[in-house]
C-alpha cells in the first residue's frame, strides 16, 4: 500500500531572526515575541489532530523563552536543532559555526534531555563545514537543501563549483538529507519585510497559499509510487495568524482525506532508512502528467 508522508516543521525564531538582522527596536522584536502567541496556538491544533511535529529551536530561543520552549516538549514534539543565534552558517566563520552548533546542543539537551538529531540551517545557507561538524557532532540528518521534493537523499560533502568548468559532485556522505522549499515555507508568502536594500511583499491571500500547499501533496500522491515524504516550514509568528491559523488546521484536515500520514521528522528518517537499507535513495515514480 502507498505511503505518502507528511512532515509539519516549525522554525520557532522568536526574536532571534529579527537580531540577526540587525533589526532590534521595540517594532521588529515585538514581531517575534508574537510567535510566543502562535506557538501555543500551533501546540493546541496540533493536540487536537493528534499530530506529533519536529520544532527546528534556535538556543537563543530555548534561553530566553524556556517556558515556551519546554511547552513543546511537554506537547510530544521533536526538537532539532536550528543554530544558537539565527546567522547563516554560510556567513561565519567555521569555529564560530561550529561554537553554534555545540552550544545549540547544550540548550537542547538541557531543554529535552537528549541531543537533537536533526538539523536545520539558519536561512538554508549552509557553509563549505556545516556537514562535516554535524556529522562530527552525531547528527542523524539536515533538512536545509533542495535537491528533491518527495525523497530523502544523502548529503553531499566537497562539490566543486567553478563558473568557468563544469561542477564536480562530492561524495554522498551518512548524513540524510531531508529536502524543503520556499514555496512550502509560509514566510516568503506572508510576511513584509522592508530593509534598505529590498523589500519582500509578502502578504499574499491565504486562500492561494493554501490551494498551492495542498496541490503540491496532490501532485505527490501521482507522482510517487509507492512511498514519499513532504515537508512544510512554518514559523509560529507567521502562521501563528489568526487567519493562518484557519488555512494549517484546513491544510491538516485536506491533507488528511488524501491519506497523508503526519510523522515528525526523526520518524520519517527511520523508515526512509529501513526502506532504503542505507544505500542510495531509489523512489519509484510515475510517469509525469
Amino acid at each position: 500500500m502507498a505511503k505518502r508522508i507528511v512532515c509539519l516543521t516549525f522554525d520557532f525564531d522568536a526574536v532571534s531572526g529579527w537580531i540577526s538582522r540587525g533589526m532590534t527596536t521595540p517594532t521588529p522584536m515585538s514581531r517575534g515575541e508574537f510567535g510566543l502567541v502562535g506557538a501555543r496556538r500551533i501546540l493546541a491544533l496540533l493536540k487536537k489532530y493528534g499530530i506529533r511535529s519536529t520544532w527546528f529551536i534556535p538556543g537563543h530561543t530555548i534561553e530566553s523563552f524556556p517556558d515556551r520552549a519546554a511547552e513543546v516538549v511537554a506537547a510530544g514534539h521533536e526538537i532539532a536543532h536550528h543554530g544558537w543565534t539565527h546567522v547563516p552558517p554560510a556567513m561565519m566563520k567555521r569555529d564560530e559555526e561550529e561554537e553554534g552548533i555545540t552550544r545549540g546542543i547544550r540548550a537542547i539537551r538541557k531543554l529535552a534531555g537528549r541531543a537533537p538529531r536533526g538539523y536545520r540551517s539558519p536561512s538554508w545557507d549552509l557553509s563549505a563545514h556545516t556537514i562535516d561538524l554535524l556529522l562530527a557532532n552525531g547528527f542523524r540528518y539536515d533538512s536545509s537543501m533542495m535537491g528533491d521534493d518527495y525523497a530523502p537523499y544523502w548529503a553531499r560533502r566537497g562539490d566543486v563549483v567553478e563558473l568557468q568548468k563544469p561542477m564536480v559532485m562530492g561524495r554522498p556522505t551518512k548524513l540524510v538529507e531531508m529536502p524543503i522549499s520556499w514555496h512550502l515555507d509560509d514566510y516568503p508568502h506572508f510576511e513584509f519585510l522592508r530593509t534598505p536594500n529590498y523589500i519582500l511583499q509578502g502578504l499574499m491571500n491565504a486562500r492561494g497559499v493554501l490551494q498551492n500547499w495542498t496541490d503540491e501533496f496532490l501532485y505527490m500522491t501521482r507522482a510517487v509510487e509507492d512511498w514519499g515524504v513532504l515537508t512544510y516550514t512554518f514559523h509560529p509568528f507567521v502562521i501563528g495568524r489568526g487567519y493562518r491559523m484557519l488555512i494549517l488546521e484546513e491544510l491538516i484536515t485536506k491533507l488528511l482525506e488524501m491519506g497523508a500520514v503526519f510523522l515528525a521528522m526523526e520518524d520519517a528518517v527511520e523508515e526512509w532508512l529501513k526502506r532504503s537499507g542505507r544505500k542510495k535513495p531509489a523512489v519509484k515514480r510515475r510517469a509525469r502528467r
